[in-house]
């Protein structure tokens, strides 16, 4: 199959992640050219090793250079990590003409779906995690998990104690958890008639 089949199959595809599936969930439009410079990039060099008498040294020395490349600007979220590796792969499969057509193509309609659900909002959109400051100094972890669901409204699956510091009473945490569902807390309070409210000021 022709080199500008497989350069337009790129190009379609990392124009469905960035404009169909990055920037509307995310919104960071910095990282917008990143995306689009390294999916082109990386599939114009291996398009040049696949087709050119270059030896096994030259390559691995092309290569060698692009993993030394850092982003210094800000610090990318492991979401957008992902995204990042999806358009290098896509640039990858689209810079080898001489590879089976049907494979290559796939393969980028996977890498398409592995993102457009791993990332979907709907998949548990409740769960968050987050760095939580207590205004307390607490060294014991059941403790903490108490103050930071009543601080949260959430129910906490899991919270790592960080740094205790007992001159300025806080604690520094990591916390992952799932907010309570409004519907959820309504109905229990229509079956039993009560609601309890417990402020993180009671928790000391």
């Amino acid at each position: 199959m022709s080199v500008f089949a497989y350069i337009a199959a790129d190009l379609v595809a990392i124009a469905a992640l960035v404009f169909g599936l990055y920037f509307p969930r995310h919104r960071r439009k910095d990282l917008i050219v990143s995306f689009l410079a390294i999916n082109v990039g990386v599939m114009g060099v291996t398009y040049a090793m696949a087709t050119a008498d270059l030896t096994l040294g030259f390559g691995m020395g092309i290569f060698a250079v692009l993993s030394i490349i850092r982003l210094r600007s800000t610090e990318m979220e492991h979401n957008e990590i992902a995204y990042y590796f999806t358009a290098i792969a896509l640039g990858l499969l689209g810079g080898f003409p001489s590879g089976n057509p049907a494979v290559s193509f796939t393969l980028m309609a996977v890498l398409l779906a592995v993102i457009l659900i791993g990332d979907h909002p709907a998949l548990f959109g409740r769960t968050r995690m987050t760095q939580l400051v207590l205004d307390r100094a607490v060294a014991d972890e059941k403790a903490a998990s108490d103050l930071a669901a009543a601080m949260l409204g959430a129910t906490v699956h899991r919270i790592s104690i960080r740094k205790v510091d007992y001159v300025a009473e806080t604690t520094a945490c990591e916390v992952r958890y799932t907010l309570i569902d409004p519907d959820d807390a309504l109905g229990t309070v229509a079956a039993t008639g009560e609601l309890h409210v417990t402020s993180p000021a009671g928790l000391r």
